[in-house]
């Protein structure tokens, strides 16, 4: 299974902020294993520490600004896409400015200077978003949308379009994160001439130059209204007869635009907390869209903060009901695991199918058939005490007995016909044999019953 990864040392950059045109210095720290993403303002006296989370994004208006109370950062979007594109889950950010630096626009030196830090797996596993059911955000006015796909690892196809004789059309795709570094991470971001004095009335560019953006001039100006441009921007003046990319650096790619709204996109779902198993198909994408698939997707994990299994009934199981007989020592009416499905380092997944024929159905309840929650309970634990079990010798040998239960919830009745997913997790390692655990059933995605219990293994045959 795949670990949990930080950086393994520490790193700083300094460049001008973007809106603000001021020196900004940034440090990269390792942080430990379920910390996310959290961006501190050191420039301030009350030490303010933003999650880096889609819910705390407040303006994407051009870029993305996280806040925390009247604290904020922005253009957080090209280091959030190199952290996540290189699959880092835990990362502490130190900023001493209102904005990330802007650097030459693109993910490159970002994704360069991590990995030159390093990158070192921790001991815990990656908890991911995987994408079940087909996800979509739309914009009718602009006709911007977004639709994420189930896939078994992240993927993307970007399409821009923009009513411009220099570009027009233009699509970027990304089939694996190993091609970030070399393929997608060093295209800038780009803006075209006349948008300039708008953002330049707004101060939205203050430390933008013709190094850290593409330039695309597709409608025909005033030579004196380009020297004002200039002049503004403090650049130089210069003669541009023809339509098309004014910057005296070449495009690193033809469409170098395209793989930058890639970039963009990557940045901005990097704020679901979470690395993420699905297809993304954006046209036309922006930060206001992204940050509106990024806070749906939260929403759903914040109702659902542990996601079901993957059942796939076709699939042999990793344990049948012989094998499970041979390891547990209980047996009909008592039996309440029919296979297990998947096992990791640290969890087990279990199936149970729940039939009209099961026991306690006449009695629990004759006219409304509801399976026993301490049942539920009980089944879980039996599944955990498979996991257990399969870690000895000769477990024939061992029984496992309950100690103690937690934090037992019931959230929905299970009732004849529903297929049951155990699904257990060691919190701490078997210790004398001693092994504390959580357990998750899920009818479909929905978790009907959740518990923590203690168990002990015993050597008594």
């Amino acid at each position: 299974m795949y670990k949990q990864k930080t950086l393994a040392s520490a790193f700083s950059l300094q460049g001008k902020g973007l809106h603000t045109g001021l020196e900004v210095h940034i440090t990269f720290h390792p942080a430990p294993v379920n910390h996310g993403y959290k961006i501190k303002r050191v420039d301030i006296e009350e030490e303010t520490i933003i999650d880096a989370l889609a819910e705390n994004v407040i303006n994407t208006q051009r870029g993305t600004v996280l806040a925390r109370k009247d604290v904020q950062v922005g253009t957080v979007e090209h280091a959030m896409a190199a952290l996540f594109a290189l699959e880092i889950d835990n990362c502490l950010m130190e900023v001493d400015a209102p904005e990330f630096p802007i650097l030459d626009g693109s993910s490159r030196i970002f994704t360069e200077e991590i990995l030159k830090a390093g990158v070192v797996e921790q001991d815990a596993l990656k908890d991911y978003y995987i994408v079940r059911r087909k996800i979509e955000v739309k914009d009718e006015e602009t006709g911007s949308s977004i639709i994420i796909l189930p896939d078994d690892k992240f993927s993307m196809n970007v399409l821009i379009s923009f009513d411009s004789p220099v570009l027009s059309n233009q699509f970027a795709s990304m089939t694996d994160l190993s091609e970030f570094p070399s393929e997608l991470a060093a295209s800038r971001t780009f803006v075209f001439v006349h948008e300039l004095e708008m953002l330049m009335k707004n101060n939205l560019i203050k430390g933008g130059d013709l190094d850290n953006a593409i330039v695309i001039y597709d409608r025909k100006l005033p030579q004196t209204s380009l020297n004002q441009i200039a002049d503004k921007l403090g650049l130089p003046h210069k003669d541009v007869k023809e339509l098309g990319y004014v910057n005296d650096k070449p495009l690193v790619y033809i469409n170098e635009p395209a793989r930058h709204k890639l970039i963009d996109v990557i940045g901005d779902l990097a704020l679901i907390g979470k690395p993420i198993r699905g297809h993304v198909i954006a046209t036309r994408p922006g930060h206001k869209i992204n940050n509106q698939l990024a806070r749906m997707i939260r929403k759903d994990i914040k109702l659902n903060e542990v996601q079901a299994p993957i059942y796939q009934p076709e699939k042999i199981p990793v344990m049948d009901i012989n094998q499970i007989r041979a390891l547990l020592p209980h047996r009909y009416p008592f039996l309440l695991v029919d296979k297990i499905i998947e096992t990791g380092e640290n969890y087990i997944i279990g199936i149970k199918n729940v039939t009209f024929n099961e026991p306690f159905f006449p009695g629990h309840f004759p006219n409304e058939p509801i399976m026993p929650g301490v049942l539920l309970v009980e089944a879980m634990a039996q599944t955990g005490g498979i996991f257990v079990l399969r870690s000895v010798e000769d477990p024939e040998r061992y029984s496992t007995y309950f100690l103690k239960i937690d934090g037992v919830k019931f959230r929905q009745k299970v009732v004849p016909g529903d297929t049951l997913m155990f699904r257990i997790e060691m919190i701490t390692p078997i210790r004398r044999g001693i092994s504390t655990m959580k357990g998750y059933v899920f009818v479909g995605e929905k978790i009907v019953c959740e518990a923590e219990f203690m168990a002990q293994i015993i050597k008594n045959k």
